[in-house]
């Protein structure tokens, strides 16, 4: 094909011959759908005037049949299994009997209309109605057309006479195809056709296609339907020159695996919070030339964080750093956190830094004190209050005489070391007893041990100029991060060479034309923003860890409180009243002086600072201020003796406080 004139979309897709493909359209008259293409079943639905399409691809997705008597449609899935009859001519005859070639059965059946309606004994038939002729019977002498008519689901037979007038319109059908064969022949194009699976005598096909292109700037496959409402032109012949730029995504690379070293132009960096500190990283813009260099060698990374500063900061190691560290004793806020720092065969020793008190109702369930040394010996189960499971944690005390003495024999020590049981929930301190002088490099700290751990940087990598980890007093390594890294090296600066993850610094590059240089030792610790580092401890690796066990529910304050108000009454109500046996006036003899005694107490312990001259004047309380409850005395005060001088000091400051708490 060369350059033709315009041409609605749906006409050039029709005569496209899939062998001629790509071709190179350009858009004659644009056209503009409200809305997105997402609501467009994911289509291209606006084209401007003057935008360039290279069809790459056409698809069927569907086709429509109509039935050209009524108008009616129903639509055709591309696997139709029918097949279709074309009808090549017409010839018209003035009755049946002309039509029929002297009732030979081979020329049967025939296929015929009439462009006028017909009365016959049974029914009208109406104009341009398909009819099927079977058969020629005789009833009485006189010769019938048996004739099938088709009306929607249902068929009708009708006997004509042969000598019926017409005028008929005899219908020549060609050999029957399939809907892939009648829809790639040009020259069947909107022909009447005949198929006998469906319900309708005749019909019409109306394919509808989905094109594939390449659009300029455009990162992805383009899908625009056939029935789009726009005019097109081929130029294919005169395109030689147009460059298609296709822009494509870091991940996309990645994912393509190559060809590397790939030299690109940075379209777009996407929008967010800065992931790294470093300068380089976090200056990327449009238009910079960026060198891609292939996926990183190092398989994973670590997480670290400084320890022993008020503002923590926080760093990507790569696995191929190789710096010496030496571990630092790791310290764990609760029983639940040495229960996951556990490893069967290898032992984990600690010391107690809190005290620690056990639980009453169950005597297994020890208690710790400041400076207990445990061994963690793993989890079991014992049954709880409410008849369910519960995990507890097994240690073994170690006793102080057993550390030292090293010369006594393994029997002796297990006699002297006792098993205890610990809830996980239980909310103490822990510090690893740790004696290990070695320098790891971090492949192997990774293989011998779990996270998280806790080391020192002691020999900086030789390769790095700049180690930040060296400036540290202790770093904890927490999490290990196993998605792929690019490297990437920027154009201008040629000696510098760093690490991207397209997992969240998806670039979005375009091809450009020069010789990418030979990569750098890349930067194998970078430090992280604080949003960046938050936002990878909610990756799905950190949410799948269980969160630590709860503490078993309570009494409430509420409770607590009105159990022990109860307490205190239950305590107080006799308290006015606890005086010495030996020493309280017989009640029944005198009541008036007693309450008048007990009302002068009362009375100094309210206003404690009355002078002595002013005693005799005070107002006795209300007499429902004080409970008045008999209290026996087992000997009786002299004439002239005070009974209350007789109480013992101890009885007296019980008798004030008790009687001020209840106030």
């Amino acid at each position: 094909m060369g350059t033709r004139e315009p041409v609605a979309l749906q006409d050039f897709v029709r005569d496209l011959d899939p062998a001629s493909l790509p071709r190179v359209l350009r858009v004659c008259s644009g056209v503009y759908f409200e809305g997105s293409i997402y609501e467009i079943s994911g289509s291209e639905c606006c084209l401007s005037t003057g935008d360039l399409i290279k069809v790459t691809q056409v698809c069927l997705q569907k086709v429509i049949c109509e039935n050209p008597a009524t108008g009616q449609t129903m639509e055709l899935d591309p696997t139709f299994p029918g097949h279709f009859s074309p009808v090549i001519s017409r010839r018209s005859y003035e009755t049946l009997e002309e039509m029929v070639p002297r009732w030979s059965p081979s020329q049967l059946p025939i296929y015929f209309m009439s462009p006028y309606s017909m009365v016959t004994k049974a029914e009208v038939v109406f104009e341009e109605q398909l009819f099927t002729l079977e058969a020629v019977e005789v009833h009485l002498g006189t010769p019938y057309a048996r004739c099938i008519h088709k009306w929607g689901p249902q068929q009708v037979v009708l006997h004509l006479p042969l000598s019926q007038k017409g005028p008929f319109w005899k219908l020549e059908s060609g050999a029957p195809q399939t809907l892939p064969q009648i829809l790639q022949d040009p020259a069947l194009k909107d022909s009447m056709l005949i198929c006998p699976n469906l319900p309708w005598p005749s019909l019409t096909l109306k394919p509808q296609y989905e094109v594939q292109a390449i659009m300029h700037m455009r990162r992805t496959i383009v899908r625009i339907p056939s029935t789009l409402e726009v005019d097109v032109e081929d130029i294919t012949a005169s395109s030689q020159h147009i460059h298609f730029i296709k822009p494509m995504l870091l991940s996309e690379a990645l994912a393509q695996g190559g060809p590397f070293p790939l030299l690109t132009e940075i379209l777009e960096v996407p929008e967010g919070p800065p992931l790294f500190l470093s300068p380089w990283v976090g200056s990327l813009r449009k238009g910079q030339r960026l060198c891609i260099y292939g996926p990183s060698s190092a398989p994973w990374r670590l997480l670290a964080s400084s320890k022993g500063r008020k503002v923590p900061r926080h760093f990507m190691v790569s696995a191929a750093y190789q710096g010496k560290l030496r571990r630092r004793p790791r310290e764990f806020p609760t029983a639940y956190d040495l229960l996951g720092a556990f490893q069967p065969g290898r032992p984990l020793r600690v010391v107690a830094t809190r005290d620690c008190e056990g639980a009453e109702e169950n005597a297994e369930i020890a208690s710790l004190a400041v400076g207990d040394r445990l061994e963690v010996l793993g989890s079991v189960q014992m049954l709880g209050e409410q008849g369910q499971d519960v995990d507890m944690l097994m240690c073994q005390r170690l006793s102080e005489q057993a550390a030292e003495d090293e010369a006594g024999t393994d029997e002796e020590v297990e006699e002297d070391q006792e098993q205890i049981l610990l809830p996980l929930f239980l909310p103490g301190g822990f510090v690893e007893e740790l004696n290990d002088g070695r320098r790891y490099s971090l492949a192997d700290l990774m293989a011998q041990f779990s996270l998280p751990c806790e080391v020192k940087v002691v020999a900086k990598d030789p390769r790095q100029t700049d180690d930040p980890l060296v400036s540290f007093g202790a770093l904890r390594l927490e999490e290990k991060i196993t998605e792929s890294f690019m490297m990437v090296g920027l154009d201008a600066q040629p000696g510098l060479c760093f690490e991207i993850p397209p997992q969240w610094l998806d670039l979005t590059v375009v091809e450009a034309e020069g010789q990418p240089g030979q990569p750098a030792e890349p930067l194998l610790v970078e430090e992280l923003t604080d949003a960046f580092y938050y936002s990878l401890r909610k990756l799905p690796a950190s949410k799948s860890q269980a969160p630590p066990p709860r503490p078993p529910k309570r009494q409430s304050l509420c409770e607590q409180k009105k159990t022990s108000s109860k307490e205190s009454m239950v305590k107080q109500t006799p308290a006015l009243c606890r005086l010495k046996a030996n020493t309280m006036p017989d009640t029944s003899k005198d009541k008036s002086s007693l309450y008048s005694k007990i009302d002068t107490l009362v009375s100094k312990s309210l206003n404690p600072k009355v002078l002595p001259q002013d005693r005799g004047k005070r107002m006795k309380p209300k007499a429902s201020s004080m409970p008045r409850k008999h209290c026996t005395s087992e000997r009786e005060p002299t004439p002239n003796q005070d009974p209350f001088l007789d109480v013992d000091a101890h009885d007296y400051e019980e008798l004030v406080e008790n009687f001020q708490k209840t106030i």
